[in-house]
């Protein structure tokens, strides 16, 4: 399991907690929301963070237009950077993509992202742009909203995803799964994420589990 941080205390205190459970990771970096606080002095903090052990990615990291409370241009600039770290430090990242499909795949593809992969996290567009996505390098992850009754095009995408590209997660304490939607969300409930998946898949979850797990440890350089 891995716990996400999107500013400089929010990763301290993932960092911390990761350091607590033996089988909790750390994915730190700065989310679109906050990019306007980040300079060069949280930038140097954010490398030293990426050196723990326990962080296995960089992020969240990406583009939010839904708020629109952050310059697009200070917003992918920031985003830029933090790929840039990642390549360096040989780090999978994972991607914040609010209402910004046409311009986070325009910079994972100048970016030549396919160097160090990584997750695009709570997909929740159609099955065009989950392959658009993986043809850069990028794997799947899909949230409570896969389970949504209305999401229909996220059914979709998520019943055309190969086996080896996809990912389930929380994106706690939001995005609840039904039957549980409307509640704060928490790891326990992953397994209604899954259990969607696999209907739409029309498989066992079974299979579906061992599935993204083996996902999970390749992509975070967990396998050995």
């Amino acid at each position: 399991m891995a716990n996400v941080g999107s500013n400089a205390e929010l990763n301290e205190r993932s960092l911390q907690l990761a350091q607590r459970y033996d089988n909790l990771y750390s994915i730190v970096g700065w989310h679109p929301e906050d990019a306007l606080n980040y300079d060069q002095d949280q930038e140097q903090l954010l490398e030293k963070q990426l050196e723990n052990p326990k962080v296995v990615a960089v992020g969240e990291i990406g583009m939010d237009y839904f708020q629109d409370t952050t310059p697009k241009d200070v917003q992918e600039r920031v985003f830029r950077r933090q790929i840039e770290i990642a390549k360096n430090m040989h780090l999978p990242i994972s991607v914040h993509n609010r209402d910004a499909f046409e311009d986070v795949y325009r910079i994972l593809k100048d970016e030549h992202i396919s160097e160090v992969g990584g997750i695009i996290h709570s997909f929740n567009g159609d099955s065009e742009w989950m392959k658009k996505f993986i043809d850069l390098g990028m794997v799947v992850s899909y949230s409570g909203v896969v389970s949504f009754k209305k999401t229909k095009e996220v059914h979709e995408a998520a019943r055309l995803t190969p086996m080896d590209k996809i990912l389930v997660e929380t994106d706690a304490p939001y995005l609840t799964p039904e039957p549980f939607r409307g509640r704060q969300n928490e790891p326990a409930y992953s397994l209604y994420t899954l259990e969607a998946v696999a209907r739409f898949k029309d498989v066992d979850p079974d299979v579906v589990a061992r599935a993204t797990y083996a996902n999970t440890n390749r992509i975070f350089g967990l396998e050995n």
